[in-house]
């Protein structure tokens, strides 16, 4: 069953997906993903942030100071939606922006007092979140299931175009 949140946000399952796609990865990690995705911005929300932004704060939290160009290249993002985010994020008091001090061609962003409670607080309702989600497949599944994705996401390039038989 659908539900749309408060926010239009649609939650909830898919009512009975075609059998033939049960069993396609793609299928099944993008509806994963998007049911998660969904949850986690509803409770990210009341803080004015959503997925992206919390990945930002998070990893500025990791290194003080850091350039714009080196969290863009940590979270892999080009620099135009970096600036973007490090803007939004800016006004909302979250991040400060300011010349290097070592070299002035490059922008520092930190966090503010302000940023760390939002991390804090929105990295525990997205937490919160997550737990749910994965509850049913229970913490050994969720462990699993985290560690099999991080051999996926750190295994190579898959090639595109399938096995070919000569004729």
């Amino acid at each position: 069953m659908l539900t749309i949140s408060s926010s239009g946000i649609v939650l909830g399952m898919l009512e009975s997906p075609p059998e033939p796609l049960l069993s396609r990865v793609g299928y099944l990690l993008k509806h994963a993903q998007l049911r998660l995705s969904a949850a986690i911005a509803e409770a990210l929300a009341p803080f004015g942030i959503d997925g992206r932004g919390l990945a930002v704060l998070l990893v500025l939290s990791t290194e003080y100071p850091m350039s714009q160009l080196e969290a863009a290249g940590r979270l892999n993002v080009d620099r135009t939606t970096m600036v973007a985010l490090i803007d939004g994020l800016e006004d909302k008091g979250y991040v400060v922006r300011r010349r290097s001090t070592e070299d002035r061609r490059k922008n520092v962003v930190e966090l503010t007092d302000s940023g760390r409670d939002c991390l804090h607080r929105a990295e525990e309702a997205r937490a919160r979140v997550e737990r749910r989600f994965l509850a049913p497949i229970g913490q050994e599944g969720a462990d699993r299931l985290i560690r099999d994705l991080q051999v996926l996401l750190t295994s190579g390039d898959v090639e595109g175009g399938g096995d070919r038989e000569e004729a």
